[in-house]
């Protein structure tokens, strides 16, 4: 089922995409893997400019759906499109942060080279080093605020200075939609907020539309518009108000799940698994793999 949800303010989107079509749409939709079913019946319009979050337990199917999104998992059923075109891997319209993860001290790879690869990760090793790339690095850098760590080697860099990296490879092709596997684990509170920040002027600035997977909802629940909640082959779609409910939960749950909402904050008690971290069926590629 798909609820209408007014697109957030923004500007038209660019880049020569279908205006005309949904950021993302998925119509009848199934996923299985083997006898298990991940979710089936899925119909969900992602409008440009709109943030929605994915939330669910463990392996219930959330970094799978960003697999088909990215075109590297068919779906066992059903459609899905980005800006109005069969899902494909390689999509240059699409991209793609993932969660933060250590790099070496000593790694030989600076702030700027990362974000490079997100202009020319499907080549083999660093990019060209024309005036034009260049620039654009420097564009992307100063986006996020990240023009001090350029010449950083990465492994040198805090864990929320390297997602501001990430943003801006994610960045690099100017796309229509960003996809976000659980891009906050293990950052606190402050590089949290930051992220959420940049990746909300983003959809703003550029109507750009989030598809974002989490476990807990209360970082970026200011700033969406939708929540898909999946657990056991079903889901529920609708706004955070709409769907973190005690009646919502408890239903998907099958079991008494206790919603309060307090200072701004959602707090849900009894559904034990809904906040740990995990990976779903299988992990998407890195954002290099992705390009090939």
């Amino acid at each position: 089922m798909s609820v209408p949800v007014p697109p957030a303010a923004g500007q038209p989107a660019v880049g020569g995409s279908d205006l005309s079509s949904p950021a993302v749409e998925l119509v009848d939709a199934e996923l299985s893997y083997g006898n298990r079913t991940l979710w089936s019946g899925l119909d969900l319009a992602v409008q440009r400019g709109q943030f929605v979050a994915v939330l669910g337990p463990n392996g219930s199917g959330k970094t799978s759906l960003l697999k088909v999104l990215l075109g590297l998992t068919p779906l066992t059923a059903g459609t899905a499109q980005v800006v109005g075109r069969t899902v494909h891997r390689g999509n240059r319209r699409v991209g793609y942060i993932s969660q933060h993860s250590g790099f070496d001290w000593d790694l030989p790879l600076r702030g700027r080279d990362l974000v490079g690869l997100g202009l020319d990760g499907h080549r083999w090793g660093i990019g060209s080093t024309g005036r034009r790339r260049r620039a654009r690095i420097d564009e992307l850098l100063a986006e996020v605020g990240a023009s001090d760590y350029g010449k950083v080697r990465i492994g040198q860099l805090s864990g929320g200075e390297q997602q501001r990296l990430r943003v801006a490879q994610a960045l690099a092709t100017d796309p229509d939609v960003l996809l976000c596997d659980e891009p906050l684990v293990s950052l606190d509170l402050h590089h949290q907020r930051t992220v959420v920040e940049l990746l909300d002027h983003r959809r703003r600035s550029h109507d750009t539309a989030v598809v974002f997977v989490t476990h807990e909802i209360n970082p970026i629940l200011a700033v969406t518009d939708l929540v898909l909640y999946i657990i056991d082959g079903t889901f529920r779609l609708g706004t955070p108000d709409e769907v973190m409910t005690t009646e919502v939960l408890s239903e998907l749950y099958g079991s008494h799940v206790e919603v309060i909402r307090r200072a701004g904050r959602i707090i849900v008690v009894g559904a034990e698994d809904m906040h740990h971290s995990h990976h779903d069926v299988a992990e998407p590629r890195t954002p290099v793999e992705l390009r090939r």
